[in-house]
């Protein structure tokens, strides 16, 4: 009994998740990365990448036990050790590369179409932002509008906004076809089962 509730529930979170994956390049604090993991988990994003190609690289699974608030269990960890390399990986599996920047070519966030079906959105470093090799293979620059005096937000706050106005957009025009496919989601449930 125990062990149908638990496939059932499964199934659910699998059905409920969408196409698209999470990149944070060289971010330092695995606090904060641990933070975008549990947006990413709560809004349906199940695929995070990881770009170690300046900063130290650590485990996603084994740091953030206690403050991904079981997040961690629910996701997949892509680790990466070349931004180049990443980029060209998600382009060959057709996703539509979206950065986020402080650029004066950048587009707000608000005014950005972030429908496309495979879509990767990339945070950059605590510090120095997104590399140069993220922001010129990019499909598409954004920011994320201010109001008050500061430049830019957190990682984890902005990636959360980020998301946020993907699904939003994404509901306005029926997030079904935003649904992973079948087949992924089969063979996700019996991985996550079996964990």
């Amino acid at each position: 009994m125990e062990n149908t509730l638990r496939i059932n529930k499964v199934k659910k979170l699998i059905n409920n998740r969408q196409e698209g994956i999470i990149i944070m390049e060289d971010v330092h604090d695995p606090h904060n990365v641990q933070a975008v993991v549990r947006t990413a988990e709560g809004l349906g994003f199940g695929k995070i990448g990881l770009i170690f190609e300046k900063e130290k690289p650590f485990n996603p699974k084994t740091v953030g036990k206690t403050s991904s608030s079981s997040a961690n269990k629910w996701v997949e960890y892509e680790i990466f050790s070349s931004s180049k390399k990443a980029f060209e990986l998600l382009k060959r599996r057709n996703y539509e590369i979206v950065v986020s920047v402080l650029d004066k070519e950048a587009e707000s966030l608000y005014k950005s179409d972030l429908r496309a079906k495979k879509i990767a959105l990339v945070m950059g470093n605590e510090h120095s932002g997104v590399s140069k090799t993220a922001i010129k293979m990019a499909d598409r620059k954004v920011y994320i509008p201010m109001e008050g005096m500061v430049q830019s937000f957190n990682i984890s706050v902005a990636a959360g906004i980020m998301m946020y106005e993907v699904k939003r957009q994404r509901e306005e025009v029926g997030i079904k076809k935003y649904k992973l496919e079948e087949k992924e989601k089969e063979g996700l449930v019996k991985k996550i089962i079996w964990q």
